[in-house]
């Protein structure tokens, strides 16, 4: 690219980031493959299925705030309101003294609060006021940094907070907009407030308010967000809240506080002297866990996104997720990085999209991915199920190769439409049965599904017995949401099975007059029973008690069933017969290996790690990570080749509690000697030069910076060993 100046010089020209980071993710697709248009076409695919996926993500996350985030926007426009239309009544003139506060009980999952901060910062400032200033605890130790980053974020301008740092700080200036320092206190701020509303009067919303509402527009409120309450010093949230306390009266002030825990921790960490000044109400965010439930049912429980986890992937990542820190960001992070892991492992996955383009690409196959479809396990069982000849021309003729998988294509598109709609008709049978045979969340009964027949279980029986002994009303309430579910499900086949549902519903419904009489007519026989048995229960033996027992047993057994009970075997058994033709394992479905990705071990290695098996490995065996052929040998044999912390941590694993350093420092020089090609017997007089004492010494503050000795005050030329048994 040509340029021109009037003096010389190097002139840079930076490529686009975009292009960049594809031209690099395409890279890392297409290395070490043989077809690069495979490796690039999939490398689109992935791109353009995390997209479509990471759109829903986003949508659910903002449905999710919805209810929450306007709850709290109208709690703003109300405590603002409030501030410019007071009245002269005693309760009016105690509020007015008061800030108003939101209690924002977030819960315990940290890394989701930065996405909820983030909208609810930019819904007050869309749609209320720009004067929002968001902190944090770990950049507000003392009251002088906390007053600072306040009014710095509020007024977009350097704060003086004495003139010492005054002279140090040369602050941010710019050519164009030259920025003022004013001075770190409340009372510049209501001067700089007063100025900015006159200046720049803040446009009014869409949504019409009335005349005594209208006014505050014209003055917006001044928001302080502190996000993390519990890490904040008491001792500085005390001291801001007394200060700001004072300027209630000039500055329309709002607090909202994000609570991790309990809204307790308020008067735990605020005495009644400062908490009185605060005018609090209490929000809710939903939890986590139902925020993933709605994550997964959203992403997996749809035959919309064609990736799909296998039942141990699923487990790993909700096990991280309950286990750690309940966080659905980092589950999300996972779901990337499988995705990403199964498009750059799985050469096949270029059949992993919509129905038409996945026939496109699988007409478009080359010998080599023909190969590799051969070679699935599932292709592999289902070759076996077929006739001698077709066995020939599956294993021979790639032609036919190609027209089987677009046919095999079909049957799993249309196996997913069928499995989810079944699979939730299912759940709304059993979840509401006592102790969940099959799990309270569909999320449970859907992992059941994946790993094995679900009707081959023992929770599957016991759920199809209790559901033979539900009420009329409960029966047809679970057979309506079916009825619901299988409307506006794709499949045509499910939608027949859905209007029979709901005749049979129709039907269960007009047996309300039937049903009222057989209940009297056995209300009736039951009495006679109980008084028959009352009177021969009055005096006998365990013997005849057991007889008794029996025959009412059988009576009951034998008594003629009511319409309804023979209607409700009927659903039962119909219900049994649909979970038996569509929930299937996938694993039973030829190609299912193109859209599942079953690798929960690297799943769990990347992200559920463990710091000292790694870094036992990595000093214990450096090839794994340094890939140096040098370096390659036997796990008992110390090689002179590897780095220094490297053997002297081999060597701390031969000796005992203490370590004595000259004798450790002289094993060292051994080893080290021998690796630049001398005797190790020829070191003159047991001295070793200093070049290796000083490695020596660095190698021992490593392992000692890494925790794995300490110095002792029991030998003064000693270490203590602190960790025993290797990975």
């Amino acid at each position: 690219m040509a340029t021109s100046s009037v003096s010389k010089g190097c002139f840079v020209f930076k490529p686009t980031a975009k292009k960049k980071r594809i031209s690099g993710a395409e890279d890392f697709f297409v290395d070490g493959s043989e077809d690069v248009e495979n490796g690039k076409l999939r490398f689109r695919l992935c791109q353009s299925t995390w997209d479509e996926m990471k759109e829903e993500i986003e949508q659910v996350q903002e449905d999710l705030n919805k209810k929450m985030l306007d709850g709290l926007l109208e709690f703003v426009k109300k405590s603002a309101a409030s501030f410019w239309c007071r009245d002269d009544d005693w309760m009016s003139r105690m509020r007015a003294s008061e800030i108003p506060t939101a209690a924002l009980v977030l819960g315990v999952n940290m890394p989701d609060h930065t996405i909820t901060f983030e909208s609810m910062t930019e819904l007050l400032h869309d749609s209320l006021t720009p004067f929002v200033a968001s902190v944090q605890a770990k950049e507000c130790t003392a009251m002088k940094q906390l007053m600072q980053k306040v009014l710095q974020r509020l007024m977009g301008t350097n704060v003086m907070v004495d003139e010492d740092e005054a002279e140090a700080d040369l602050g941010f200036h710019t050519r164009d907009c030259p920025q003022k320092r004013v001075n770190c206190s409340l009372s510049a701020l209501c001067d700089w407030y007063q100025s900015a509303t006159k200046k720049s009067p803040v446009k009014s919303p869409r949504k019409r308010l009335s005349s005594s509402q209208s006014e505050f527009l014209q003055s917006p409120p001044v928001v302080v967000i502190f996000r993390d309450l519990e890490a904040f010093s008491p001792q500085v949230l005390q001291d801001f809240i007394l200060v700001c306390s004072q300027y209630v009266h000039q500055l329309p002030l709002v607090f909202i506080f994000g609570i991790a825990t309990s809204p307790s921790t308020i008067q735990r960490m605020l005495p009644h002297s400062v908490s009185s000044l605060l005018c609090i109400e209490l929000f809710q965010s939903l939890s986590c866990t139902q925020h993933l439930a709605t994550i997964i049912d959203k992403l997996f429980l749809t035959s919309k996104f064609h990736f799909k986890f296998s039942a141990k992937v699923l487990q790993v990542l909700v096990g991280i997720f309950l286990y750690h820190d309940f966080s659905v960001c980092n589950f999300i992070k996972g779901l990337q990085l499988s995705l990403l892991e199964h498009f750059h492992s799985q050469p096949l996955s270029v059949l992993c999209c919509h129905k038409q383009e996945a026939l496109v690409h699988a007409q478009q196959l080359n010998d080599r991915d023909v190969e590799r479809i051969q070679q699935l396990p599932s292709f592999m069982r289902y070759v076996e199920e077929q006739v001698p000849e077709e066995q020939v021309q599956l294993l021979t003729s790639s032609e036919h190769v190609k027209g089987v998988c677009q046919k095999l294509l079909k049957s799993l598109h249309k196996y997913h439409k069928n499995f989810y709609p079944a699979l939730r008709c299912l759940h709304v049978l059993t979840s509401i049965l006592p102790k969940y045979p099959l799990g309270k969340q569909i999320r449970e009964l859907y992992v059941l599904c994946l790993e094995k027949k679900v009707w081959e279980t023992q929770e599957y029986d016991s759920a199809m017995q209790l559901i033979r002994m539900l009420a009329k009303d409960e029966l047809v309430t679970c057979l309506q949401k079916c009825v619901e579910i299988l409307t506006f499900c794709k499949s045509k086949k499910l939608k027949k099975v859905g209007q029979q549902l709901q005749d049979i519903t129709a039907t269960c419904e007009k047996l309300d007059k039937l049903s009222d009489e057989g209940n009297l007519v056995d209300g009736e026989e039951g009495d006679r029973e109980n008084d028959s048995s009352g009177k021969g229960l009055q005096k006998t033996d365990l013997f005849h008690l057991q007889k008794t027992l029996l025959e009412m047993k059988e009576c009951r057994r034998t008594r003629r069933k009511t319409p309804y009970e023979i209607l409700r075997n009927a659903v039962v058994d119909y219900i049994d017969n649909l979970v038996k033709t569509h929930l299937y394992p996938p694993e039973s479905q030829p190609l299912y290996e193109v859209w599942y990705y079953s690798s929960s071990g690297t799943v769990r290695r990347h992200l559920n790690a463990t710091p000292r098996t790694s870094i036992q490995t990595a000093l214990s065996h450096p090839y794994c990570y340094l890939q140096n052929e040098a370096l390659k040998n036997d796990s008992g044999i110390i090689s002179s080749a590897a780095p220094d912390i490297c053997i002297i941590y081999k060597l701390h694993l031969e000796c005992g509690r203490l370590i004595n350093l000259y004798d450790w420092l002289e094993a060292y020089a051994t080893v080290a000697t021998a690796a630049e090609g001398k005797d190790p017997s020829a070191i003159e007089g047991g001295k070793v030069d200093e070049l290796k004492h000083a490695r020596f010494i660095r190698a021992v503050s490593e392992l000692e910076f890494l925790g794995f000795v300490k110095s002792t005050k029991q030998k003064t030329d000693h270490v203590a060993r602190l960790t025993w048994g290797g990975c």
